[in-house]
Parts: structure tokens; C-alpha cells; sequence
């Protein structure tokens, strides 16, 4: 990615889309979100040659790049649940299957589940 000053004081920024190859984009073309959790953040167009979406990760150097190219960040937070480490078995498909048959079959689940919780 290359950003440079084009005519009328736009600037243009150069990415490349998977089947296209280099492609001139504005920042009014560029989706920039920023993450809290830095590995989760990216830059996302349309190409203007295929209309594919590329999205792709956005390091603190690009980031800085866009943003200095003139397009606007939006942030947004990872609750810090989802990054917690997780104990124990992997929930299958078959589990997940058993709990809805478990829910059509019970309809005083949530009673049953808040009365444990209030003992």
C-alpha cells in the first residue's frame, strides 16, 4: 500500500485486490477499523475493477498510513470475554444439537435454571 497526492488535492492510495492486482483508491473508498485487540484490526474496499470486497489486516504502520492518507478510523472493542482463555472440551456440533433437543423437550428450563441460581 502507497498513498501519494493526486490532482485536486485528493490523495490516492494504492492497494492491490487478490484478482486484480494494484488498484488506486480515495479515502472516501477505504473502510478502516481499529481494534482494541490490535491483531483484529483491518482495511476493507471494493475494487473498482472486479467490485470484489478485499479486506485485509491493518498493522499500527498502515493504520498510521490511511489515517495520514486522509481516511477516517472507526474503533471498536473486543469484549475482553471473547479473549479470555477457554478451559475444556471444545463444544461439538452433537452438543449443541442435544441442547436444543433438551430445549424443545422442557419448557420450564429457564424456570429450573434461575431457581438453582437463587438457592
Amino acid at each position: 500500500m502507497r498513498t501519494g497526492k493526486g490532482t485536486a488535492a485528493v490523495t490516492t492510495i494504492k492497494a492491490s485486490c487478490p484478482g486484480c492486482g494494484e488498484v488506486e483508491l480515495t479515502s472516501a473508498d477505504i473502510t478502516l477499523r481499529v481494534c482494541n485487540h490490535a491483531p483484529l484490526s483491518y482495511y476493507a474496499f471494493h475494487c473498482p475493477s472486479c467490485r470484489d470486497e478485499v479486506r485485509k489486516p491493518a498493522d499500527d504502520h498502515i493504520v498510521s498510513l490511511l489515517m495520514s492518507g486522509g481516511v477516517r478510523a472507526q474503533v471498536w472493542e473486543v469484549p475482553a470475554e471473547a479473549l479470555e482463555p477457554k478451559a475444556g472440551p471444545t463444544l461439538s456440533y452433537d452438543d449443541l444439537l442435544d441442547f436444543v433437543i433438551q430445549l424443545g423437550r422442557d419448557d420450564m428450563l429457564s424456570a429450573r435454571a434461575t431457581a438453582a441460581a437463587h438457592r
